[in-house]
């Protein structure tokens, strides 16, 4: 008997995480982890670290890294390489797909010495056309889940090799990870791996089994660190490698694919991991799929089918979270953008500066959600859109736009066949949907590298159940992510609460005439128009160095016929839109309550620098609800951002002001996130004697703070410079 084992790690930390949390996870699981293998000579690992991940060890712990490359040199560790900044491949364009997995090939070469001869697919998300690219971009094979392989018919004894795989005549190898080693290392007893190793030796011949599965699972997730390192099973689980390397031999990928020929070839389903085939689902079909599973399962005729039942389909993420789909419009703008220069022959350092942040904007975590935060999270968001922004800045640095300037564009952004329109200057890049409610979508503050809306709207998850229920396991049973129930705030049934249009800017609204904010906020004030998601006319103005977005739309409110018209101006070298709102064919004594929302996100509360004022007066921090009653201003300040943004009226205003917050799981368990701040200003209408009303109203988007803060510190490096050579002088 003679098995084969790859034990294989994905070490992985996203693009905007906090960097207490990177330092965090490389004590507790990247550091101790290497510390245990280390002392055992006869065991060999394959690791994959996240180009997001290597970077910060690159500079924060450049000793690790070296440690690497003496294990690589003894051929004990064999690093698997991948698309730098760990994108869902299906998300990207061939030439960033090939570009991503070509720049961070070239950096673990040169960094570790490392030949690099396979990928990492992030979350498994497979689609059969991968092939041709990444064969083009120089990998030999990559790691899957068995339950792709079962997905296209193979059989228990037949998941105990790699196959080849191909398309357009380029082949590749691919192996099997097992599921079942996925939740017993390390949750599981040693002995109890050893036997299903043994058990697989038993019955196949030359058998290689594959652990594919997060690094951080040792020493991270909740409770592991104790067990994994406290209680000894890593040394104990090295132990029982070593004793019984006779027949259980630790290899590497290469290794295995040099000594083995494939079992066969092989074309393999697009899809993922199991899990996240659910997650990607609307909650009603995962617990659909979940009832059906349980009754194929306990079912002694059904159960071979098991293996054909399927969830869905990674992409249908951009459907379930609209937000996501933004992210990746926007991704998908600059990348195009980027081509297009590229192919007039633009070149160089700026260039290749825009490449590289368009590649940290493609970092999967925050396009998607499972048991991780994910999209809920919304640093992740802010981080992949301060990327982006970034490299558009650096794009435009590139063609050497010249200044002042303000440009308007219409086009299917979105992918949606319907067209939104763009208003951009130097300051700001907005981006509207005309056919949904003439809502502005996209407000990015270039300055600061930040989309004041990147919001998340509140929907239903499957989960929320287990919420509403208030279930628990003690405090959380030690064991894997996906198992555990933890509640990291009380009351959390309390804040379930959703949306039944997106949390976005300038979507305009009808109450009753007696509506009051706590109604506002929980949901249950009625809203009586059909202007919220309804299809405006659009039609775009311009004079001299100022754009006009005029959005119009005949619709009901109260049952009656009106007609909106909505504009939205921005000129040359200004941080300021003017937002005109006109109200027509007003019947004669018709009154009317009407708000348009605003939100405004990566803004958050709790922090005394970051606060409401009007008219210089401070109204409490960012997490404060208000109901203002005839104020012509509003402002939000957050000196962490350096901005100030303001709402200043022609006519005296009321406002509804509240945080907008999500109950959403991650890995340490169900918690509350604030998302953005929904800022109402409401008007009891009443018309003219020509049946019109109107309004004017500013949004003024002040970074004087960034500013001077930017200043402060090109002046203190200007004068350490002029110390320094002072010194040597």
């Amino acid at each position: 008997m003679q098995v084969r084992f790859i034990f294989a790690l994905h070490n992985h930390q996203p693009v905007g995480n906090f960097s207490h949390v990177f330092e965090q996870t490389y004590q507790e699981s990247y550091l101790p982890f290497l510390d245990v293998f280390e002392q055992y000579p006869q065991v060999k690992v394959a690791i994959h670290l996240s180009g997001s991940l290597i970077e910060w060890l690159s500079e924060n712990h450049s000793e690790y890294l070296d440690r690497l490359a003496l294990l690589i040199e003894r051929h004990r560790v064999e690093i698997i390489g991948g698309a730098f900044f760990e994108p869902i491949l299906a998300m990207l364009p061939s030439r960033d797909r090939i570009g991503q997995i070509n720049l961070y090939t070239n950096w673990l070469e040169r960094r570790l010495g490392a030949k690099i001869r396979g990928l990492w697919i992030p979350e498994r998300v497979w689609e059969q056309s991968y092939v041709r690219d990444l064969v083009d971009a120089g990998m030999n094979y990559t790691i899957l889940d068995d339950c792709h392989f079962r997905s296209a018919g193979l059989t228990e004894n037949e998941l105990t090799r790699h196959y080849l795989t191909e398309d357009d005549g380029r082949t590749m190898s691919v192996f099997p990870g097992s599921e079942r080693l996925r939740y017993l290392i390390p949750f599981g007893n040693v002995d109890e791996t050893i036997r299903y190793l043994a058990e697989i030796g038993g019955r196949v011949n030359n058998a290689v089994v594959v652990h594919a599965d997060d690094g951080e699972k040792f020493g991270t997730w909740p409770q592991t660190y104790s067990h994994v390192y406290h209680d000894k099973w890593l040394h104990h689980f090295f132990d029982a490698l070593s004793e019984n390397s006779s027949w259980l031999i630790t290899t590497t990928p290469s290794e295995a694919i040099f000594d083995l020929e494939p079992l066969g070839k092989i074309y393999i389903p697009d899809g993922s991991y199991r899990e996240m085939t659910e997650w990607v689902l609307r909650p009603e079909q995962q617990n659909e799929l979940h009832d059906v599973t349980n009754k194929v399962q306990n079912h002694s005729e059904l159960y071979p089918a098991k293996k054909f039942l399927r969830g869905g389909f990674w992409r249908n993420f951009k459907l379930r979270y609209p937000e996501s789909d933004e992210m990746y419009s926007r991704m998908m703008s600059v990348s195009m953008r980027l081509e297009t220069l590229t192919a007039q022959g633009f070149e160089g350092y700026k260039i290749d500066t825009a490449r590289e942040l368009l590649y940290r904007g493609q970092c999967n975590c925050s396009y998607w959600h499972g048991a991780f935060g994910g999209i809920y999270l919304p640093h992740l968001r802010n981080a992949v859109y301060a990327e982006l922004i970034k490299a558009d800045n650096a794009i435009d640095d590139a063609t050497e736009k010249e200044s002042p300037w303000v440009e308007t564009q219409t086009s299917d952004f979105n992918f949606d066949g319907r067209n939104e329109v763009r208003l951009s200057n130097e300051h700001v890049y907005a981006l509207f949907a005309p056919h949904r409610g003439g809502m502005m979508y996209e407000l990015d503050v270039k300055k600061i590298t930040h989309n004041l809306l990147a919001t998340l709207t509140r929907r239903e998850e499957a989960y929320h159940d287990k919420v509403r229920a208030g279930q628990k396991d003690g405090d959380g049973n030690f064991g894997s992510i996906h198992d555990r129930v933890v509640f990291k705030q009380a009351g959390l049934e309390n804040h379930l609460r959703y949306d039944c249009y997106p949390r976005k800017s300038l979507i305009d609204l009808f109450y009753d005439y007696d509506t009051n904010i706590d109604s506002v906020i929980d949901g249950s004030a009625a809203e009586h128009g059909d202007f919220v998601q309804g299809d405006y006319n659009a039609v775009i103005r311009k004079k001299d160095r100022r754009i006009q977005l005029l959005m119009t739309r005949e619709g009901i409110a109260y049952g009656k016929t009106i007609k909106i018209s909505k504009a939205i101006s921005l000129s040359a070298d200004s941080n300021t839109f003017d937002i005109a709102y006109r109200f027509e064919n007003l019947p004669a004594g018709y009154r009317l309550h009407f708000a348009t929302e605003l939100n405004f996100a990566g803004m958050p509360g709790g922090a005394d620098d970051r606060y409401f004022h009007v008219n210089e007066e401070r109204y409490g921090d960012l997490s404060t609800t208000l109901d203002l009653y005839n104020t012509t201003e509003l402002g939000l300040f957050d000196d962490w951002l350096g901005i100030d943004a303001r709402l200043k009226a022609s006519r005296a205003s009321n406002f509804y002001v509240f945080p907008i917050e999500t109950v959403s799981q991650s890995e340490g368990g169900f918690e509350l996130v604030h998302q953005s701040v929904a800022v109402q200003p409401h008007w009891y209408i009443e018309p003219d004697v020509t049946g019109c009303w109107s309004v004017d109203f500013q949004l003024i988007i002040d970074t004087t703070t960034a500013e001077r803060r930017e200043q402060s510190t090109k002046e203190f490096l200007r004068d350490a410079a002029r110390m320094l050579v002072s010194e040597e002088c």
